[in-house]
């Protein structure tokens, strides 16, 4: 049993019922008294009627990935109820709206928190309607009873969320106080778990992954966007249209400094942003896996023609249609490789929203640098949830670094430019922009080409052009964010990995160091992999790579692209769609180490999630 500050709340819902504000205000609440907590919201496809849930770890030491306990349960969706039961942790309690009584639970090791939600609240709201929209409110009045939450933190909440609805305010705070005055009333309180006010969420914020994107491309200095709806990389253009719509206005003349197209697909999108990349803009789409499958002719047309587009691909589970709302790392290999014929592309790891931020940036000068597209991989997990992180920075002195690009005074003093010569002999060559002056002008060409630009079939000119792609790929090793290494004295076993798996992983290994295991860390963060990921394959007995995907993808890009050996590397997968845990991890290690073999990956379900549209 879990205890103070130490603890995981799970409400069950329906989606489309409202309760999102509700649920955001208790995990927001908790954060402002000082505890680190993390949020995950498991919804369905479909737009409304299907079950829905939102998971809330507390957790006062800063394990913030995902667990397989539970200790809270807010059963609001009768129709899940004897499930949710059913997943309950032993010695866990059960809150539920009373109005409607449960049969027998079938359990005897979990305690019932009956509150009638909806019968005390019908006199103060004689509207059904509005009766509705309230019970989502009571159970976070009744919650805050139950574990201690501050009030006065939840009416500062509902003050900043209908700031310009007063009157909503105190009609929302109407209800939490009459939840949380039932319980006082007819409960001991607080339970055994609860919280207690910390500090430790000084300089930190709550903040999902594509809100964290969107804020970098605007730093970076991005004034392009073109994009097809599509879960969960939607909210990334959105992020970023309100914000170009804020900050992206001329002050003077109130025009527009931006250009967002919302086209009639994924192929489409990442055309546009190629063209506006070739124009001098800096450019992006964002989407998930089926996007990258339709977009991977055009970025082999932009590798090949040497044009600078960022892609962002927040992974869902695949393939085809797969699981829309759900969490995967299943796009490694169509990424780097995306395109017929031989191309590799560089791709960023960010691990949490922070990292989205800085990469998004970095994408964008590692894209114009190299001439070529950048793909940052995130995923539905980081994208869509808060993530507790430090405040992000801005610094007014950044300045974009747009790599090789000839002025217009280095044209008019030359006597001729060309656009494919390797003039320093790193792959890199010069490039112009449209209108900067007529000697500036090239074809652009997804043909064969010679080092002049011109048109060419010769087996020479092609293998002389593909050897300095790969090149300047080769090159961008030193460039790319390094991998973060961490290496105890003793480790005889090393773990790789990547993306939103780190905060389990963290979790695992320091469980491991207190049995006196320690166990070697390397967080890749780019593709294609330094030197220092090759000497960290080489300096433990024994490698775990560890990620969330079916079919190793992580596993079989380390064989392809270092110079491990392939019987050196053990693969531990977790692939339900969510992220793995930390028991799960800690597990399997054990297991690989004693020569065990490792477990499979292990199912994780949800109740009602059996039917549901696509997205």
């Amino acid at each position: 049993m879990s205890g103070i500050n130490d603890f995981i709340i799970k409400v069950a819902n329906v989606n489309g019922s409202g309760s999102a504000s509700a649920n955001g205000i208790l995990s927001k609440a908790i954060f402002r008294m000082g505890v680190p907590v993390a949020s995950r919201n498991i919804f369905p496809s479909n737009i409304q009627g299907l079950p829905t849930w939102y998971v809330i770890r507390v957790n006062g030491e800063g394990y913030l990935g995902r667990s397989e306990n539970l200790d809270f349960m807010i059963a609001m969706n009768p129709q899940t109820t004897a499930e949710d039961i059913g997943n309950m942790s032993p010695g866990g309690y059960l809150l539920y709206d009373s109005t409607r009584p449960i049969n027998d639970v079938g359990r005897d090791d979990i305690t019932l928190l009956p509150v009638p939600l909806t019968e005390i609240s019908v006199d103060v709201f004689p509207e059904t309607k509005t009766r509705l929209i309230m019970k989502n409110i009571t159970y976070v009045g009744a919650t805050a009873a139950f574990l201690d939450i501050d009030l006065e933190v939840v009416r500062g909440l509902l003050g900043e969320i209908y700031a310009r609805k007063p009157k909503l305010v105190d009609l929302n705070y109407q209800a939490v106080q009459l939840a949380y005055d039932y319980v006082k009333e007819h409960f001991e309180t607080p339970l055994p778990f609860r919280v207690q006010g910390l500090d430790r969420t000084e300089g930190q914020i709550l903040l999902n992954g594509n809100s964290a994107l969107a804020m970098g491309c605007l730093y970076a200095g991005a004034t392009f966007s073109a994009w097809y709806p599509l879960t969960p990389s939607t909210s990334v253009a959105e992020s970023f249209t309100s914000l170009c719509e804020k900050y992206r206005r001329d002050p003077e003349t109130g025009k527009n400094n931006y250009c967002i197209v919302q086209a009639e697909d994924e192929l489409a999108a990442v055309g546009m942003a190629i063209g506006a990349g070739w124009n001098g803009a800096r450019a992006f789409t964002p989407t998930s896996g089926p996007g990258i499958s339709l977009m991977s002719e055009f970025l082999g047309l932009a590798y090949y023609a040497e044009i600078p587009v960022v892609v962002f691909d927040v992974q869902r589970t695949g393939p085809s249609t797969g699981l829309p709302t759900r969490s995967q790392q299943g796009d490694l290999l169509a990424c780097a490789f995306a395109s017929h014929g031989d191309t590799k592309h560089i791709l960023l790891f960010p691990s949490n929203p922070a990292e989205c931020f800085d990469f998004a940036v970095r994408a964008f000068d590692l894209s114009e640098r190299y001439q070529t597209p950048v793909i940052v991989l995130t995923d539905l997990d980081m994208g869509m949830n808060d993530w507790m992180i430090p405040k992000l920075t801005w610094d007014d002195s950044f300045r974009p670094d747009r790599g090789k690009v000839v002025t217009r005074e280095e044209l008019e003093e030359s006597d001729a430019w060309y656009r494919y010569i390797d003039a320093d002999g790193d792959g890199i060559c010069r490039r112009s922009l449209p209108g900067t002056h007529p000697r500036g002008a090239y074809f652009t060409r997804g043909t064969g080409h010679d080092p002049f630009g011109r048109y060419t079939e010769k087996s020479s000119d092609y293998k002389e052009n593909v050897d300095r792609l790969l090149r300047k790929f080769r090159g961008a090793r030193t460039a790319v964010p390094p991998p973060e290494l961490e290496q105890p004295d003793g480790a005889t076993v090393g773990v790789v990995s990547l993306g939103s798996c780190d905060p389990s992983i963290r979790e695992a290994r320091d469980i491991l160091a207190a049995e006196d295991l320690p166990i070697a860390y390397c967080r890749l963060k780019a593709f294609p992999f330094s030197e220092e990921v090759e000497s960290f394959l080489e300096a433990y007995d024994t490698i775990i790579v560890i990620e969330a995907n079916r079919d190793a993808q992580l596993k079989s890009l380390l064989t392809l692209e270092t110079r491990v050996p392939k019987e050196k590397l053990t693969s531990l997968q977790f692939y339900s769609g969510h992220q793995p845990t930390a028991g799960f991890l800690v597990s399997g290690i054990r297991d690989i180490v004693a020569g065990r073999e490792a477990p499979g990956a292990p199912v994780l379900e949800f109740a009602g999630t059996r039917q549901g549209g696509a997205s």
